[in-house]
């Protein structure tokens, strides 16, 4: 039979297994958590005419929110009174055919109830040529058939195929973004290079 020092010794043990198991995850976690490219706020359509391209991003849900994000691109048009917004979207593959969605709204709302995140902006003058250039590239997306939560392609890994279309865009997603890194190897395949 087991001694109670030998279940005791065995009962802590565990406890320090599961405290460094938590302290690990909170830190790879902080680790991960990308850095704001400004408040995750967009501007006001009719207090700012000009044009805009944000990247935003939002913890996904549940745990896996510790790890991995959800990323969609807005862009707004001089002139125009509201955003267009371009994600993929899991769940509505099996309901329309197509997983990438292009919406009108507001960009800065949450995902999911996770506040997002501002990753990337341009605005003026320098977002106006990249306006049509994202859309083009939304439209060309050739997963837009097929999700697969990891490695890809997944939502991540469609925001990564307009930075890569649209390269003047300068995207740089963040660690967190998995899917990235699938979409920058089938890209080179794609492309032949």
């Amino acid at each position: 039979m087991w001694s109670r020092s030998w279940i005791s010794k065995l009962i802590v043990s565990f406890m320090i297994l599961v405290g460094v198991g938590t302290v690990s995850t909170w830190a790879l976690s902080r680790a991960l958590t990308p850095t704001p490219a400004g408040e995750a706020k967009a501007p006001d359509p009719e207090l700012h005419p000009g044009a805009v391209v944000q990247v935003y991003g939002a913890d996904v849900w549940g745990v896996r929110g510790r790890f991995a994000i959800h990323t969609w691109v807005a862009t707004k048009a001089p002139g125009d009174d509201t955003y267009r917004i371009y994600q993929v979207i899991g769940w509505q593959l099996r309901r329309t055919g197509s997983a990438v969605s292009i919406s009108e709204g507001m960009p800065d709302r949450p995902w999911f109830r996770s506040p997002p995140i501002l990753l990337h902006q341009v605005v003026g003058e320098a977002a106006e040529p990249l306006i049509e250039r994202i859309h083009q590239a939304a439209l060309s997306y050739p997963y837009a058939r097929e999700y697969t939560m990891w490695p890809g392609p997944n939502s991540n890994s469609f925001t990564a195929w307009i930075g890569l279309e649209v390269p003047e865009l300068r995207l740089d997603l963040p660690a967190k973004a998995l899917g990235d890194g699938w979409m920058q190897s089938e890209y080179a395949k794609l492309k032949g290079s």
